[in-house]
């Protein structure tokens, strides 16, 4: 099990150096990332068109970042060539960044359609889902970086479990919203929209998973990608699980 202290057993105080260094630039742009959703989600509800400018204005530096952790990563695996928990640490910088952009990504996403519903004047249904949502999707992604920061396998397991609430909400939106459309078809284009915003805040909900996935790998080395919550849970936890989990039956469908 890897754990914050394991990074400062190495004889080169360089390489220490270096992995506190990377960790350290994945958890800032963690930080920019998670500024951008909610920054992008109250310009919205707040028809701040600048404040949305701003939060597309961003999705640059969040870019370049991205690359610089890349580089930062390659060039540890040449130098070093790490094994064991380095090597998973590094591995799991290195596609949590992609992650992470992808946030940024959705967020600016959700910041064009502010400006969009901002230059059409009216509030649209679907608001109060919005806030709902990206209140919860916020602290998704908080957690994830923190259980990254932590190396907190059982705060990563709570955020790939709060996944599935999401995704129910996000379903729950949807219908209501496909119904108010039905019954006024006057709305549909700016309801349009905001169905839009609901699908970026679910996939950042996923993307928010996918790292506490990366921090499960990375603290407890067994790639849980692919496994449903129970046995997601039983390998955190270390309980057992029945006959069918052990083969790798396939979860089900709400599982996920």
């Amino acid at each position: 099990m890897i754990n914050k202290e394991s990074l400062t057993h190495h004889i080169s105080q360089q390489f220490n150096a270096e992995l506190e260094e990377v960790r350290s630039h994945l958890l800032a742009m963690g930080g920019l990332v998670e500024k951008q959703v909610n920054d992008a989600v109250t310009a919205l509800i707040e028809a701040d068109s600048g404040l949305a400018q701003q939060v597309r204005e961003v999705d640059e530096q969040i870019n370049q970042m991205e690359r610089n952790i890349d580089e930062e990563c390659l060039r540890i695996l040449a130098r070093r060539q790490p094994a064991a928990s380095d090597l998973r640490l590094i591995i799991s910088i290195s596609k949590s960044v992609i992650d992470l952009e992808r946030i940024g990504d959705e967020s600016t996403k959700i910041a064009r359609r502010a400006i969009q519903l901002c230059e059409e004047g009216e509030s649209p249904r679907g608001y109060v889902e919005v806030r709902h949502i990206g209140d919860q999707v916020r602290n998704m992604v908080r957690d994830a970086l923190d259980a990254f920061a932590r190396f907190d396998a059982d705060l990563a397991l709570s955020v790939a479990q709060y996944d599935k609430t999401i995704d129910r909400e996000y379903k729950t939106a949807l219908r209501e919203l496909v119904t108010y459309m039905m019954e006024d078809p006057r709305s549909i284009s700016r309801v349009l929209s905001v169905i839009w915003v609901l699908r970026s805040l679910e996939r950042i909900g996923d993307h928010a998973r996918n790292i506490s996935e990366l921090v499960i790998y990375l603290v407890r080395g067994t790639d849980v990608r692919h496994m449903g919550l129970k046995r997601m849970t039983a390998e955190v936890q270390g309980t057992a699980v029945d006959d069918g989990e052990k083969a790798n039956v396939p979860a089900e469908p709400d599982d996920k």
